[in-house]
């Protein structure tokens, strides 16, 4: 398969000389969906950080890898992020922030698709509401509608089930599964469920470093929590 980005010996600290992703190896694919699994303060938020260029403590071993390769505009232009919790653009309502962001993605927004996705999540309702009056689920719910219509080769999200309903739960993993028909999608997770359900790769980030790798048949819930029960063992 096509790599889509490939990340070697990324490196990333809070303070310095204590790495919290420590020589880290990560091909994306394109057309793919990667799931990330690790226990608590394993680096999963951190990595995401890094990709969409909110945390420039770290430094890449690739030799053509530029220090400043996420914060590109190139490479800005081609993902979104949905973070786990989100306050910004507060005063901005759905349908304001949407336009603005495809303004600033320089796209044309697809109404039609839009619509259907805000039926799907059940958000019509809300759409007139300021942003930050939303509940931590209808939050969410902006941003996933928003990054599933802008259609960006590379999707990152960070525990985006947190905050869902059952019902938007279930839309949120039909998308992900359909998404590779446009781009990658990289999600970190603490839901079992959320990654054999979706993912084509499953990978294990423990202290900082991806030490396991599931792959098609081998995604399953067996196999992951044996994986995570090991390293829980070795952290005692």
């Amino acid at each position: 398969m096509t790599a889509l980005t490939k990340i070697e010996k990324l490196c990333a600290w809070y303070n310095e000389g204590n790495n919290v992703l420590d020589s880290l190896d990560l091909t994306l694919e394109k057309n793919t969906v990667v799931g990330l699994l690790g226990l608590n303060g394993a680096g999963k938020t951190t990595l995401i950080n890094v990709l969409c260029g909110l945390h420039n403590d770290y430094r890449l071993g690739n030799s053509d890898t530029p220090k400043n390769y996420f914060r590109d505009n190139k490479f800005k232009e081609n993902r979104y992020v949905v973070f786990s919790e989100d306050d910004s653009f507060g005063f901005f309502t759905f349908d304001e922030y949407i336009r603005y962001v495809f303004k600033t993605y320089k796209k044309k927004l697809n109404t039609e698709l839009v619509e259907e996705l805000i039926e799907l999540f059940n958000f019509s309702s809300y759409r007139s509401v300021m942003i930050k009056e939303l509940s931590l689920g209808n939050r969410k719910k902006v941003y996933l509608i928003t990054g599933f219509a802008l259609r960006t080769d590379l999707l990152l999200l960070d525990e985006p089930v947190n905050g869902l309903d059952f019902q938007s739960t279930e839309a949120l993993y039909k998308l992900i599964k359909e998404y590779k028909e446009y781009g990658t999608v990289l999600f970190s997770s603490h839901i079992l469920e959320s990654v054999t359900l979706t993912a084509d790769k499953v990978v294990i980030l423990e202290n900082g470093k991806i030490t396991k790798t599931f792959e098609k048949d081998q995604i399953n819930a067996e196999n992951i929590r044996n994986s995570l029960d090991f390293e829980r063992d070795d952290n005692k």
